[in-house]
């Protein structure tokens, strides 16, 4: 396994220390398999045996509903996902839309919306999914054009979402639509939506270079009580932030993950794989790559615990989370882009766990939020800590 020196930073807690060290244990233990064709299926598995082994516990908020703690440890969902990530991408994908998919309640929900839902999701009995994304409203959520209208006690939902993960294998899904009470992102409110509802339905399927479950949902006069509503109307923006400021950084252990597993598989390689009557890793040439690789991991490390501890202080993090995304995807790209290159033709070959990693890290780059729009999250609040107009 990859070396745990970072632990040692002041970012942490003892709390903290034997986290990554008892999943790797489960994790060996329990995700060493060959990975399944049929995706639906290997996720329902995933999301059963990571409730079983109580790692859900650490994606919800709340321990009288089954959470580890009180409140939601981002530092913790960040060694998780760091853990999952370096052994199985998919399991990694299965632990984060659980606590994504059903942040919202955590943060927001009722009394009666947290005790329904959330110690499903912390036992893996029920598969979360956050619904924010639409065909012109992805990184512009203030254009989203799905609506809730509201009748007496009852919402009823039109409109289509897209780029949905755990689009048909979700028992419930959190969706954010139009519901009128202000222009622009403050007249947006977030539903509870069960699978089961009349008037929706997973309309498509969408497959991608790593494969998961994603698809698009539709809505046709879609009829739910208004007691299904997280928080008051217009607050769905506000609640949507609140859960991406938490998972946000997550994204970014995620792709230390990938990286740190790529680095170890190019690490095992260079130093057995003969050349020219010496070993690849005598090279200087490896050995810079090889330097290049560990930098730009532990500078994103640096990043990504530094957000993490940061939010579990009650600090605001939009600009250390985008931050941490940003250099972690970006530098995970580059850091497995080496590690493919080390390995020359086996390193495109199908399955090797190199190519894998090259196409699991590629989606991190766009989704919650793309490299571009951490950029503009970055530049604006340095811009609006100078004081200059927005």
């Amino acid at each position: 396994m990859s070396n745990l020196n970072y632990l040692q930073w002041p970012f942490f807690e003892a709390s903290h220390g034997d986290l990554p060290q008892a999943l790797e244990t489960w994790s060996t233990a329990n995700l060493s398999g060959p990975h399944s064709h049929d995706v639906d299926a290997e996720c329902r598995h995933l999301v059963t045996a990571l409730g079983q082994g109580n790692w859900l516990r650490y994606a919800v908020a709340g321990k009288t509903y089954g959470g580890a703690k009180d409140t939601i440890d981002t530092r913790s969902i960040c060694l998780i996902r760091e853990t999952l990530a370096r052994h199985h991408g998919l399991a990694d994908f299965s632990f984060a839309m659980q606590g994504l998919g059903s942040g919202a309640i955590s943060l927001a929900g009722t009394e009666a919306q947290k005790k329904t839902y959330l110690p499903l999701v912390a036992a893996g009995e029920a598969i979360a999914a956050f619904a924010l994304s639409e065909s012109d409203a992805g990184s512009d959520v203030a254009a989203m054009q799905c609506s809730a209208r509201i009748e007496g006690d009852i919402a009823i939902l039109n409109g289509r979402k897209t780029w949905i993960s755990n689009g048909g294998i979700a028992d419930f899904y959190v969706v954010f639509a139009r519901s009128g009470e202000a222009p622009g992102a403050r007249g947006i409110s977030a539903f509870i939506v069960d699978a089961s509802t009349p008037g929706f339905k997973v309309s498509e399927r969408i497959n991608v270079i790593a494969p998961h479950p994603l698809g698009q949902l539709q809505f046709d006069d879609c009829r739910i009580p208004l007691k299904q509503r997280i928080g008051r109307g217009g607050e769905g923006f506000k609640i949507a932030m609140r859960t991406l400021d938490v998972f946000r950084t997550s994204v970014a252990a995620a792709a230390l993950g990938f990286a740190r597993r790529a680095l170890d598989e190019a690490l095992k390689h260079v130093t057995q794989r003969k050349m020219f009557n010496q070993t690849l890793a005598d090279f200087q040439l490896t050995q810079a790559k090889l330097a290049q690789m560990a930098t730009t991991i532990d500078s994103a490390a640096l990043l990504t615990y530094r957000a993490a501890w940061q939010r579990d202080q009650g600090g605001t993090v939009t600009r250390e989370a985008a931050m941490a995304k940003m250099a972690a995807t970006e530098g995970a790209q580059q850091v497995i882009d080496a590690a493919v290159q080390l390995f020359g033709g086996l390193g495109v070959v199908s399955d090797h766990p190199v190519e894998r990693l090259y196409r699991e890290i590629r989606a991190l780059r766009i989704y919650e939020g793309a490299t571009e729009v951490q950029q503009l999250i970055i530049a604006r609040d340095l811009l609006k800590e100078v004081g200059y107009p927005q």
